[in-house]
Formats: C-alpha cells, structure tokens, sequence
C-alpha cells in the first residue's frame, strides 16, 4: 500500500488539531462537598447558593460516601409538612444517597453522555485511588461537545 499520491505530489499527512475529549479535561475539581452530619437546610442554602443542583458527601479522607440532591432536599421538604417538623432539621446521612455511581477520568465524553442518558443521573463523581478528585455533569458534557462543534467526533 504505502503512501498515495495524488496530481504527481508527495501525500503530507493530514495533521488533526483535536481537543481533548476525556472526561478528566471536562471534569470539575474545584468541587462543593458536604459531610453526613450537616443539616439539610445548610445543603438546600449552599445549592440555592451556588446554582447546584447537588454534591458529593464525603468523610473527612475525602472518601466518598454519598450524594445529596435537591430532588433528596425535596424529601425532606415534604417530609416536614407531612409530620409537621421544621425544614432542615435532619441530618444529610438521612436523605443522601449511599448508593453512587462513580466513573473513570479517562473514559470518553461521548460514552460519559450515554451513561448519563441511559441512567438519568445529573452528575457522577471521580474517584481515584479511593478518594474523591472530581465530578463531571451533564452540563460538563453540554460545554465539551460545544467546544468540539466542528470537529470530526472519533469515538
């Protein structure tokens, strides 16, 4: 085979100025954790806050050991009018949740936005060596894909 020519002139390889498209160039690192013992009135305050929609919850190594949302704030919201208890007077433990799917750094964007469609997550932390580094959410994605408009998308 080798290379081809084409109109007498020697075939230059094509040089493909390609952005990065692994989940750790979109992730955030700079991150708003919580830990199990806070109250849920200071999640719903740092979320409302911040234009979150959730965090991690993590111990004090920065292992992760749940995720708190407003769809889990909303709980105790309703919660408190069903039993007529003040908001927030909960501890996150009781509203996190314990089971979490995390995701590697280097897995690709595209299969990070079919996890997030198939699953209907908003957001999945990265975990490296047992500790808590980062967390893309589908935002993230959103952004990556509007830098890689225009480009050829090699999966």
């Amino acid at each position: 085979m080798g290379i081809k020519s084409f109109q007498g002139r020697r075939a230059e390889p094509e040089k493909l100025e390609s952005a990065p498209i692994l989940v750790e160039h979109y992730m955030t690192t700079s991150l708003i954790t919580f830990s199990k013992d806070q109250l849920v009135i200071e999640v719903m305050e740092a979320l409302v806050k911040n234009k979150i929609s959730g965090a991690p919850v993590v111990n004090e190594r920065m292992e992760l050991v749940g995720i708190i949302s407003d769809g889990d704030c909303m709980k105790q919201i309703s919660e408190c009018r069903y039993y007529n208890m003040p908001i927030g007077d909960k501890r996150i433990e009781e509203f996190m949740e314990s089971n979490v799917y995390t995701i590697d750094k280097k897995i690709n964007i595209f299969d990070c936005a079919s996890l997030f469609y198939k699953h209907g997550y908003r957001r999945f932390p990265i975990v490296e060596n047992g500790r808590l580094i980062g967390q893309i959410s589908r935002k993230d994605i959103l952004c990556a894909a509007m830098k890689l408009r225009g480009q050829n998308w090699h999966c």
